[in-house]
């Protein structure tokens, strides 16, 4: 991952011209990269079973989740620049290594705690195999081939997710949640044969030394945000421990500014940000990638608790949502060109807050899927319609030598924008499921409402003894259920709403399009949630 252009150093020419060797490295990092994705968007489809086997809370499953997204945020640029440094071929079959162990250890793990940290751990591999696998194309292919190459790469990073959800929702299904790790671990093992027959070894010279002070204040930025999201709708936004988190992260974001901004080969260059195009490009990916990510932790246990589907039957009715924003990606680029980049950007958050405020006024427990589909719709058409000139506004703002740092940022953007998403939607929706269950208790014995509060999941398996008090106790956590997801869609509303104010005063210039760019993956409608 290049944030500062810098010349090649080994052979003097990296480039690789022999055809089959090409495919064979395009063929090797794709496989590591649908390992990667797949694994951000598997775990969503087994959240009931993860709640019930490991007596986990809702909290619980938010976070086993959230951590391996906010761990491949917070390590994603430290560590795909560690990569351009010290060889990308070692780092990438390090990488490997680690990701394949970790999903192992998941695969096993007999309580929330070793969950949590297997999940961590995966999130460092997949940090050192996802900045990687597109650094080793970008090096190593020739200038003609180079963007049909990055073209495969961007449709693996947009259908690995979905691949990911069903065949993860089958094995669930069929088995069990521990069979969802299988997956990982069978293509880690393919992609390390594949890398280490026919992926060469390359590096950028080094300009300066390594930003040790910028890594380090940049995750504790991005942690402490990211806790400060996860923890202040539970606790409280004014209790001690969310006000260490916002100080934290508000030292860390305050630190990596003033750093980076002093050094001469900084870890990110800031200053590329007096773009309006970047700028305006990053935080509507940011936003958009977070609400997305936040509807689908809300979408799969409504679902599956609510209306009683199986994960493979919930997964094919996200199917509308994400056929549409792939579609609407497509047409987006043609809306551009008549009308601007910024009235299409608009348009699309436009229509995806109305998709969430939809979703938030017509969901009910009797009124079943098709109290959400309408909401899923614009949300769907929204999102696609609006990544797409996102993405172009980011890599247009910058000249071709520097579409390095380009991709660097629709990475970090969407990456980081997926955690902050979980983070925030699920735990406001975690929070509005408690407060509204209290009220709907009364009557439950004490030992079936304590297990009620900590998460739908459990209130369904504590309703299984709870005889003759079983229905009232599964409807009232239905009903509450259905109360914090509409408390999480109208922040998501909210969110969007200010994004929209924000894009129409200050999108992409029109000029910006002018900038010729190479295809960049525009989405991945539903890989990053």
């Amino acid at each position: 991952m290049k944030t500062n252009p810098t010349a090649q150093s080994g052979t003097a020419d990296p480039l690789i011209h022999t055809p089959a060797q090409r495919r064979a490295i395009l063929a090797g990092v794709c496989v590591a990269l649908m390992a990667v994705i797949a694994s951000v968007s598997g775990l969503n489809v087994a959240q009931q079973q993860l709640a019930v086997a490991l007596d986990a809370s809702q909290s619980d499953v938010i976070w086993m989740i959230n951590i391996y997204a906010v761990t491949l945020a917070a390590l994603l640029l430290p560590l795909g620049a560690i990569g351009d440094r010290w060889g990308r071929k070692p780092v990438l079959i390090a990488g490997l290594v680690v990701f394949g162990l970790a999903n192992a250890a998941a695969g096993l793990a007999p309580s929330s705690g070793v969950m949590l940290v297997a999940r961590f751990l995966s999130g460092v591999g997949a940090a050192m195999i996802m900045p990687v696998t597109l650094a080793v194309i970008t090096s190593t292919f020739p200038a003609e081939e180079r963007s049909k190459a990055i073209g495969v790469w961007s449709a693996v990073a947009g259908g690995g997710g979905i691949l990911g959800m069903f065949l993860s929702a089958l094995l669930v299904d069929v088995a069990n949640w521990r069979w969802l790790f299988v997956l990982p671990v069978v293509l880690v093992l393919a992609a390390a044969i594949m890398v280490t027959r026919s992926v060469p070894n390359s590096r950028d010279a080094p300009r300066g030394t390594f930003d040790v002070l910028g890594a380090m204040t940049s995750v504790v930025a991005v942690v402490g945000f990211i806790f400060l999201l996860h923890e202040g709708p539970e606790r409280g936004w004014s209790s001690p421990s969310t006000l260490l988190t916002l100080v934290v992260g508000s030292a860390g974001a305050l630190g990596f500014v003033v750093w980076e901004l002093r050094r001469e080969a900084p870890l990110l260059d800031l200053r590329l940000f007096r773009k309006r195009g970047l700028t305006s490009g990053s935080l509507s990916l940011l936003a958009v990638f977070g609400v997305q990510a936040g509807i689908f932790i809300a979408l799969y246990p409504y679902f599956q608790a609510v209306l009683g589907w199986s994960g493979l039957r919930s997964t094919v009715a996200l199917m509308p949502m994400a056929v549409l924003s792939m579609a609407s990606s497509g047409l987006a680029p043609r809306m551009a060109a008549r009308v601007g980049a910024r009235l299409t950007m608009v348009s699309g958050i436009l229509l995806g807050a109305a998709g969430l405020g939809m979703m938030a006024a017509l969901v009910s427990v009797d009124g079943g899927y098709l109290s959400v589909l309408p909401g899923m719709l614009a949300v769907g058409l929204g999102m696609g319609l609006s990544m797409t000139p996102s993405t172009e506004a980011i890599t247009v703002s910058l000249p071709r030598e520097r579409q390095g740092v380009a991709s660097a940022l629709n990475d970090i953007t969407r990456e980081f924008g997926t955690a902050l998403g979980v983070a925030l939607l699920g735990a406001i929706l975690t929070a509005g499921y408690r407060s509204a269950i209290d009220s709907r208790l009364p009557a439950v014995p004490t030992a079936a409402a304590e297990a009620a509060r900590r998460g739908i999941a459990n209130a369904l398996a504590a309703a299984e003894g709870a005889a003759p008090h079983s229905p009232s106790l599964v409807r009232a956590a239905q009903e509450a259920f259905v109360e914090g997801w509409r408390q999480a869609m109208w922040v998501g509303v909210i969110v969007m709403a200010v994004l929209f104010i924000y894009v129409l005063i200050r999108g992409p210039e029109a000029a910006t399009t002018a900038v010729e760019s190479p295809p960049t993956a525009a989405s991945a409608p539903m890989g990053e949630a």
